[in-house]
């Protein structure tokens, strides 16, 4: 996946993270299931997608826009994946 991001820096920010993190955690609390391995040890709904994050199995999508209207939807893979640079 090397799709370009226009809008934004070119990793997940610190608010984006705690977005993402907050609203898999809620969906994790009313039942969605589970996308990563956890041990069975882990029931906290943030540290479950807290561990999804970090696994890299979130099927999401982000969406910067700027004030002028215009937006750029980015794949969260886009955004979390290790550079071997």
């Amino acid at each position: 996946m090397s799709e370009e991001i226009l809008i934004g820096p070119r990793k997940l920010t610190r608010f984006e993270r705690a977005r993402i993190i907050g609203a898999r955690a809620l969906q994790v609390s009313l039942g969605a299931p589970i996308l990563a391995e956890i041990p069975d040890s882990m029931s906290d709904p943030v540290d479950i997608s807290l561990a999804e994050l970090e696994g890299n199995v979130l099927p999401m999508t982000l969406r910067r826009a700027l004030p002028d209207k215009t937006y750029q939807d980015i794949p969260l893979a886009v955004l979390t994946a290790k550079k071997d640079t």
